[in-house]
């Protein structure tokens, strides 16, 4: 830069250099950019999971498979309940676009509700595993499959106190756009669970229990 230029730049009053740009000099959708590289981070978190999922998966040590516990009636219902939290996070999303406070704090609440039915459940079939000897001490099957299913519960459990924390932070500001954008980086991320939970009954359940 020529000695112009910061001229241009600067000014000097009672000794002290000034800059003549006033303001913030955050780039503007930095958050939304640094919200999809954490998001590209978690691509790769999971994919590791899953990885060493499909190498330990028929390695049973003499231990259950999958056929032997997997109950795919209760894993299909906790299934819709993630799968119908996506929809009804969509409504919020039109809500908030409507500016129509009530609308979005309804619909983020029946999410909330809905994702913690996921985990209820899946806690249920944790619980229902352990209880019947197949716990992650049993077999590398059952190692990669608490490793990979349970990292994704506590990801839906973050979810979870993330939206609460936002329920109460849209009751004392309202729309405003700082919490627009919070509503919109969850969105990101409650949609990321929803795909990463298809893989996970398609790959893990559904492939699972065949023989």
């Amino acid at each position: 830069m020529s000695e112009a230029t910061m001229t241009a730049d600067v000014k000097t009053q009672d000794g002290q250099l000034e800059f003549l740009v006033k303001g913030d000099h955050h780039p503007q959708n930095g958050t939304l950019l640094g919200f999809w590289l954490y998001l590209m981070s978690d691509c790769l978190i999971f994919a590791a999971l899953f990885a060493t999922y499909g190498v330990l998966a028929r390695s049973y040590a003499g231990g259950p498979t999958g056929m032997e516990v997997f109950d795919l009636s209760l894993v299909a219902i906790n299934t819709s309940f993630l799968l119908l939290s996506s929809i009804t996070y969509g409504f919020a999303m039109l809500q908030m676009q409507a500016n129509r406070l009530k609308g979005t704090l309804f619909w983020l609440a029946i999410t909330g509700l809905l994702g913690a039915a996921f985990l209820g459940l899946e806690l249920y079939e944790f619980y229902h595993l352990i209880h019947i000897g197949a716990t992650p001490q049993t077999s590398g099957f059952l190692t990669a499959f608490f490793a990979l299913v349970g990292t994704h519960g506590l990801h839906v459990l973050f979810g979870i106190v993330w939206l609460v924390t936002l329920l109460f932070q849209l009751k004392k500001h309202g729309l405003i756009p700082a919490n627009k954008r919070r509503v919109f980086c969850l969105s990101m991320f409650w949609h990321f669970l929803d795909v990463v939970w298809v893989g996970v009954f398609t790959y893990v359940y559904l492939m699972g229990v065949l023989p």
